[in-house]
């Protein structure tokens, strides 16, 4: 099992960043391997994430480490490029540990986005510390 995103170029883009402060709360903690940091979305519903693969690669699971208090809800993942097709809804408990989500059928894809349409937040923000995908 390898990890994607520390093997292929990827760009990634996000719904929003807490007070446009991209230094501390931007996107790249998702990805820094450093438990001090993470993607802190500002208020509002829904939240995503959006990965772009420079090249087509297969996804069989991810992980997602939120902030406890501040968890995604009513979750999806869909696939495409310039079509984005529904893939499946993951679940994630309400709990600071890393969570894993195995897909039922890989999919390949070059874009994968991930939409939190609620959040265990009140005013629907989303805290994450990391974020990976697997093949």
């Amino acid at each position: 099992m390898m990890c994607l995103l520390a093997k292929n170029k990827f760009e990634c883009r996000v719904s929003s960043v807490l007070n446009k402060n991209n230094r501390l709360c931007g996107k790249k903690h998702m990805f820094d391997n450093c438990p001090e940091t993470c993607w802190n979305s500002d208020a509002g519903t829904p939240q995503w994430i959006i990965i772009d693969f420079e090249q087509e690669c297969k996804i069989s699971s991810f992980e997602i480490e939120f902030q406890g208090g501040f968890v995604g809800k009513d979750c999806y993942v869909a696939a495409g490029d310039k079509q984005t097709e529904f893939v499946e809804s993951f679940f994630p408990e309400d709990k600071n540990i890393v969570q894993r989500f195995n897909l039922k059928e890989p999919k390949e894809a070059k874009t994968f986005q991930f939409v939190f349409n609620e959040s265990t937040d009140l005013f629907g923000r989303i805290i994450i510390y990391k974020l990976s995908l697997y093949s």
